[in-house]
């Protein structure tokens, strides 16, 4: 799955020849768009390669405390929905809510919520961030100075603790909505609490996207997770459109190759995972997950 929603025209031909010569049928865009900003985003990629491209709405944050606005984000969803969405999302909360206004469980999104489950269609929810955004910024910190821009330490926000409850209070109280928790739900460092939280929640899924670095320096753990959460877990990439990403990937993933130079100062090992489990994680969830539906 991959975030990015404004690429020229003359572009797309060199995009789709990536996606043939890796072996990707369908790209999945995470517009977070509504209104004409999403009617335009319609008419660039759906039309432009007609089943090569799957699209997901945004949510309208507009005027959220006025006594209409449950209703209207939901009308806006499905107005979308007729114009070829599949999906909700990239729905973010680091701590401000979605649009900076709204967290999950926040009671004005339930109608919102509740029109997902009715439409059939996924919300795919970036919740909280990776644990270390809300540590000092020091010799002790997990990921690159790359990821600084992320930290939240001392800022007066919610806890990576405190969002991850919202999400799964919001999980409890929508069961029939389907839920994708993008970035292995920012739980990849604890596979084993992330495993129970799908064991609880039937409603939720989660993508691999942008977590190569934990799944391959854990190649064990992370095998044993994909293998026995095989119908829950999508493939996702947030990681740019080149060829060479794609193969990074399909090299992590299905090679048993050692020590691979990565994107952070980690190094990789190969998950060697099984041909029952690729398919699952490349093709079969996602059949499932995003309704098999072609706009």
């Amino acid at each position: 799955m991959l975030t990015s929603t404004r690429r020229p025209r003359n572009r797309f031909a060199d995009w789709v020849r990536t996606m043939d010569e890796t072996g990707i049928e369908t790209t999945v865009i995470l517009t977070g768009a509504t209104g004409d900003a999403f009617d335009r985003l319609v008419d660039l990629y759906l039309k432009s390669y007609p089943g090569r491209f799957q699209l997901f709405c945004g949510i309208d944050t507009r005027d959220v405390d006025k006594p209409n606005y449950p209703a209207r984000a939901a009308a806006e969803l499905a107005r979308c929905y007729k114009r070829g969405a599949r999906g909700v999302g990239e729905l973010t909360d680091k701590g401000t809510g979605f649009g900076g206004r709204l967290h999950p469980d926040d009671p004005r999104l339930d109608a919102f919520w509740d029109k997902c489950a009715e439409l059939n269609i996924p919300a795919n929810i970036h919740i909280a961030d990776h644990p270390s955004c809300w540590k000092p910024l020091d010799v002790y910190q997990e990921r690159t100075p790359d990821y600084q821009h992320f930290n939240l330490y001392g800022k007066n926000l919610p806890s990576w603790e405190e969002l991850i409850a919202m999400r799964d209070r919001t999980l409890a109280k929508h069961p029939k909505t389907r839920f994708i928790a993008c970035h292995l739900g920012n739980q990849g460092h604890d596979l084993s609490s992330l495993a129970a939280t799908l064991d609880l929640y039937p409603n939720l899924y989660v993508d691999i996207s942008a977590r190569d670095y934990e799944v391959g320096r854990a190649p064990r753990a992370a095998g044993r997770f994909l293998a026995s959460h095989r119908d829950r877990v999508l493939f996702g990439t947030d990681m740019g459109r080149e060829k060479s990403m794609y193969q990074a990937w399909w090299r992590l993933l299905e090679s048993a190759d050692e020590f691979m130079p990565g994107r952070v100062w980690w190094r990789y090992y190969g998950l060697e995972l099984p041909a029952p489990v690729l398919e699952s994680l490349y093709r079969g969830n996602a059949r499932q997950v995003l309704n098999g539906a072609r706009p």
